[in-house]
């Protein structure tokens, strides 16, 4: 495979206390784990913490999408009705294109598990080429909703967002992502799916 096959992915957590080294950050360490699991497709990942500052939130997405040329920015983090939560305003200021069904699924899935789910402001965006997503900070909720609800068999109840971004970043003219159904089964239209190789 080229590296044009290859999924770039920017991770940005968004954090006063952990990036003032107050605590560990557990958002970038809970995704890699997961794409780990979920992708079977090439990937890797560029990553960043920062404070809660808008400004810098806004410098970052540019950066990630635009020089550093990732297909998928992921930030976790600030995005509740606390003053400085800010990651939905910044994320919105350098979006060209809104998604709206990603923020209305995240909070669906989310209420499945928490009723504070409805408090999330989450966006969904498209700059350039690049999808951008802001989930939530804690590891259980970021997986949920990228996994979405399971059953106590593991089947699906809700699919989580993630089953729709390998279509999208195929829309957007990114690499072909392939995931890991046990984990994750990303849809696409019978027109759009490639043959696994044999």
């Amino acid at each position: 495979m080229s590296g044009d096959d290859e999924l770039l992915i920017g991770l940005l957590s968004i954090s006063d206390r952990a990036s003032q080294g107050v605590y560990q950050d557990q958002g970038i360490p809970a995704l890699q784990e997961w794409f780990a699991s979920a992708l079977s497709s090439p990937w890797r990942t560029e990553t960043r913490l920062i404070a809660d500052e808008r400004s810098a939130i806004e410098q970052i997405l540019v950066e990630l999408v635009d020089r550093v040329g990732c297909h998928l920015v992921l930030t976790t983090g600030g995005t509740g009705p606390a003053a400085r939560d800010v990651t939905p305003e910044a994320t919105l200021a350098v979006a060209d294109r809104v998604m709206p069904g990603f923020g209305e699924e995240m909070r669906r899935i989310g209420l499945n598990f928490v009723p504070t789910a409805i408090l999330s402001r989450q966006v969904g965006v498209i700059r350039g080429q690049a999808l951008i997503l802001n989930l939530p900070g804690q590891p259980k909720s970021i997986r949920e909703t990228l996994e979405g609800v399971k059953t106590a068999d593991g089947s699906v109840r809700v699919p989580g967002i993630f089953a729709a971004v390998p279509y999208c970043i195929d829309l957007l003219g990114g690499p072909y992502v392939e995931t890991n159904e046990s984990v994750i089964a990303a849809f696409r239209p019978k027109s759009a799916r490639r043959a696994r190789p044999a």
